[in-house]
């Protein structure tokens, strides 16, 4: 990146110095301060094809020295006070408001973000550090019972030591701190490995902030790599923990690889997420939340709205409500134009929504709007007359595709939006609370929402999955202990006594 290109991303405030300089991150990874990389890779910006800067990427063997590095220097941090480690954490959420425009910045060029995701994005992400900052008024054990008299028994929760953390490119910020945050706190070491798609947002960012946060050095390694890089995270013997967030086949993949080596994971997947509209329902309402839940982040998101279900009784009048929408709502370059929708991430997706959209279409349903794209540009895309049988009904689409499906009974509704092997997220609309309530609470989801859409996410609630969309894990404010430590038991007497043998 030449210096020119480096100010347009870096956008300061005020008189505060930028986060990034080309010159220490260019060519390098994050491990054990910043050091030359095995390899390098351009990052380019989606809505135009120009290169934002040259990444470092590892391979196998640096994954295995940084696992190695952050097992060695975890106990120390383990160590630490409590109030240190989340004094750390703190900073590290200062930094993030701080430097608030550049790292928006960033977002909207290297993933394609609006203005006002990328906003949402970062206050999230702060919102995630503040979390795990909270949880030094958590209690860390329990004093227990003891069966044995002169003998003291406790529980306390530890760390479980090395964690690696695979992050996805949509939501590059937020999906990483909101397990870095809590792990770090509470005293365990991290290998961060970023998709290549956003090996800046998702890797130097995240590294610069907690190396100006003052986290000591060999706690946090940040290797951007592919399929080769993950697969030796997954396997290292260092590494006690994987969290992974990302596909349902990516995720099966490392589940059994962890898994193969006994290692904790949790697994945030996919999502196919119904909105179900009730014939009481308030159209113009329930369109809105349809619209915002489908085309936001064009449809890059793992809790969009993916298929709308919708009264056979009102169905007409949502399609027109929606389509309306859609029609009003401009794609183009999120930097330099005022627009609701970007780009697509990159060729191979845009070429998956369109087949998606294809094969929708020739088995027999209509495109009211959009179902084309210009480049990496879709346009927002209303389908009807969709059926189970389809794939705009079966496959997750990560693009800004509306299929609408009609129901003629609150039983029907149910039945199609749990013939799905996802899990995710769900919402109802309704002008009855008690009748979306009987809906709601016959969802296979693990997140559910009335009178909503199903884009939704708060650092104390718990967020994860059914089916093939989690492992059963869960990230979130009531989970944090019992996901990022273990228990162990400890008992102690007073002086030595001999036993029967």
């Amino acid at each position: 990146m030449s210096t020119t290109a480096e100010t347009s991303v870096a956008s300061t405030n005020g008189s505060e110095p930028t986060l990034l300089n080309e010159r220490d991150w260019t060519g390098r990874i994050y491990s054990g301060g910043w050091v030359d990389a095995p390899g390098t890779i351009e990052t380019i910006e989606p809505a135009t094809g120009a290169v934002l800067g040259n990444a470092g990427v590892g391979d196998a063997a640096t994954i295995t020295r940084a696992c190695a590095a952050a097992a060695a220097a975890q106990p120390a941090w383990s160590a630490t006070a409590l109030s240190e480690r989340i004094a750390v954490i703190r900073r590290a959420a200062d930094l993030l408001e701080r430097h608030r425009p550049e790292l928006e910045r960033w977002l909207i060029r290297e993933s394609g973000s609006i203005p006002g995701k990328a906003s949402q994005e970062v206050s999230a992400s702060i919102g995630q550090l503040d979390l795990a900052a909270a949880l030094i008024g958590q209690p860390q054990g329990l004093v227990l019972p003891s069966l044995t008299p002169g003998r003291s028994s406790t529980a306390r929760r530890v760390p479980l030591g090395v964690v690696g953390v695979i992050t996805p490119w949509n939501f590059p910020y937020v999906l990483a701190l909101r397990s870095l945050g809590p792990a770090l706190a509470l005293g365990n070491a991290v290998v961060l490995k970023p998709d290549l798609n956003t090996p800046v947002s998702g890797g130097v960012v995240l590294a610069r902030i907690f190396e100006q946060a003052g986290l000591p050095e060999g706690l946090l390694h940040v290797i951007p790599g592919g399929a080769e890089v993950g697969q030796a995270l997954c396997q290292d013997p260092n590494v006690r923990m994987i969290s992974f967030t990302g596909s349902t086949a990516a995720g099966r993949l490392v589940g059994a690889t962890a898994g193969g080596a006994l290692k904790r994971t949790v697994l945030e997947l996919g999502g196919n997420s119904p909105l179900v509209v009730l014939d009481d329902a308030d159209i113009e309402a329930a369109s809105s939340a349809g619209a915002w839940g489908s085309f936001l982040h064009q449809g890059q998101i793992c809790l969009a709205v993916s298929r709308h279900l919708v009264h056979e009784r009102i169905v007409d009048q949502y399609l027109e409500a929606l389509t309306a929408r859609a029609s009003h709502l401009p794609v183009g370059n999120p930097d330099t134009e005022q627009v609701a929708l970007g780009p697509i991430i990159n060729q191979k997706q845009v070429e998956r929504v369109q087949r998606i959209v294809d094969e929708t279409v020739a088995a027999g349903a209509k495109v009211l709007i959009g179902g084309s794209h210009e480049g990496l540009f879709y346009k927002p895309t209303v389908l009807s007359g969709v059926t189970p049988d389809m794939a705009a009904f079966r496959e997750e689409i990560f693009g800004p595709v509306a299929p609408v499906i009609s129901f003629s009974s609150d039983e029907e509704a149910i039945t199609l939006a749990n013939q799905t092997e996802y899990g995710l997220a769900a919402a109802v609309q309704s002008g009855s609370p008690e009748r979306a309530a009987m809906v709601a609470e016959r969802l296979h989801a693990g997140m559910v929402h009335i009178n909503d859409q199903t884009v939704n996410e708060e650092p104390p609630a718990p967020f994860g999955g059914f089916g093939a969309s989690s492992n059963g894990g869960h990230f979130g404010g009531v989970t944090q202990l019992e996901l990022w430590t273990e228990w162990q038991w400890m008992t102690a007497r007073d002086a030595a006594t001999p036993f029967p043998f």
